[in-house]
C-alpha cells in the first residue's frame, strides 16, 4: 500500500479537518507544504489544475476535496472507525453543512476581523474564492453582527450535543462529525482576534476541543514537492473497480470530461478521460509529461460533470 500524502499547509482549516482524521486513526504519513495562492506549480502535474487544499497522493492516485479524501482513509484504513455506533452515510450529509454554511460563516468572521492587514494577494484570492468577484472586507464587515449571530448559533447547536454527556458526537469514540466540527472551531480560535473568548461562552465545545488536540496529527515526516512528483511518476494508479452501468450522467470509462467544484469562483476545470464513475465518486485518467499517468479523484457531490 503506498503511502499517504498530504499536500497542504498549516493554517489551512480543511487540512486541519484531514489531520484530524489522521490523529484519530493513528496513521503516519508524509507532508508536503504548498503554496497558500496560486501559482502551485508543484501541485498542477498531479491535479490537473484543482487547486483547492489539500490534495492527499498515494502513489499516482491523487485524491482531492476532504470529502473525498477521508472516504478513501476510511477504505484504505477501517479501524478505528469513523463511524463508531452506526451513523454511516448521516455524518457525509452533516459535512454538508459543516463545509457549506457553517464554514462560510466562519470565513466571513475571520476575514471582517483582520480586514485589511491580510495580505493582498491572499485577501484577492480568497475573497474572490468564497465570496465572488462582487465581494470586499467592508462588505464583510457590515455583516459581521449578521454573521456573528449565525456562528454562535450553529456552535450552539454543537453545545447542545456534547451537553447530553457525550464525549466526542457519537459516544465515547470520535468520529467524522468530530473532524468536520473540530476544524472550524480550531480555525475560529486561532485565526478571530476574539476567538477564544467568543467560543468561552461554549464551555462543552471547549472540553470537546481539549479531548480533540489530545488526538494529534498521527505520525508525520516530511517530503519535498519534487520527491512528492517522483513518487508519482515512478507509480502506477490502482486498478479501478467497476463503474456503475445505471449512473444517471450516462458516463462511462474513456469519456472525455470536465469536472469542476461547485460553489467556488475563479477555479480552472479539471480535463481527463473517465477512469472509473460511481454513485460517489468520479476518477479521471490524465497524462503529465511531469508524474506521466495519474488518476485523480473526486467526489461527486458538488461536483459538475460535462462532456468535452
Amino acid at each position: 500500500m503506498s503511502d499517504i500524502i498530504l499536500h497542504h499547509y498549516p493554517q489551512s482549516p480543511v487540512s486541519e479537518k484531514v489531520r484530524a482524521v489522521l490523529g484519530m486513526k493513528d496513521l503516519a504519513w508524509r507532508s508536503v507544504i504548498i503554496p497558500r495562492v496560486p501559482p502551485k506549480p508543484d501541485l498542477v502535474p498531479l491535479t490537473g489544475g484543482y487547486r483547492l487544499t489539500p490534495v492527499m497522493q498515494a502513489g499516482a492516485d491523487i485524491y482531492c476535496d476532504s470529502q473525498g479524501i477521508l472516504r478513501e482513509l476510511e477504505r484504505r484504513f477501517p479501524e478505528p472507525t469513523l463511524f463508531p455506533g452506526g451513523a454511516d452515510g448521516l455524518a457525509w450529509g452533516l459535512s454538508r453543512w459543516t463545509d457549506g454554511r457553517f464554514f462560510t460563516a466562519t470565513i466571513a468572521v475571520i476575514f471582517a476581523d483582520v480586514g485589511e492587514d491580510m495580505p493582498s494577494a491572499f485577501q484577492c484570492d480568497r475573497l474572490m474564492l468564497y465570496f465572488g468577484a462582487d465581494s470586499s472586507i467592508a462588505g464583510l464587515q457590515a455583516a459581521l453582527p449578521e454573521m456573528l449571530a449565525s456562528l454562535r448559533a450553529q456552535f450552539d447547536w454543537i453545545e447542545d450535543r456534547l451537553a447530553t454527556g457525550r464525549r466526542f458526537m457519537l459516544g465515547d469514540q470520535p468520529g467524522l462529525p468530530d473532524a468536520n466540527c473540530y476544524y472550524l472551531a480550531w480555525f475560529l480560535r486561532n485565526r478571530y482576534s476574539k476567538g477564544p473568548t467568543f467560543l468561552a461562552q461554549f464551555p462543552m465545545l471547549c472540553a470537546w476541543e481539549e479531548r480533540m488536540r489530545a488526538l494529534g496529527h498521527g505520525s508525520v515526516s516530511t517530503l519535498t514537492s519534487t520527491e512528492a512528483l517522483e513518487i508519482a511518476r515512478a507509480a502506477e494508479p490502482a486498478p479501478p473497480p467497476a463503474s456503475d452501468p445505471d449512473d444517471p450522467s450516462g458516463l462511462k470509462p474513456g469519456d472525455a470530461v470536465e469536472v469542476q467544484a461547485q460553489g467556488v469562483s475563479g477555479t480552472a476545470g479539471i480535463k481527463g478521460l473517465v477512469r472509473h464513475i460511481s454513485v460517489q465518486d468520479i476518477v479521471l485518467d490524465r497524462d503529465d509529461p511531469q508524474v506521466g499517468h495519474v488518476a485523480i479523484h473526486f467526489p461527486r457531490v458538488d461536483y459538475s460533470i460535462v462532456s468535452v
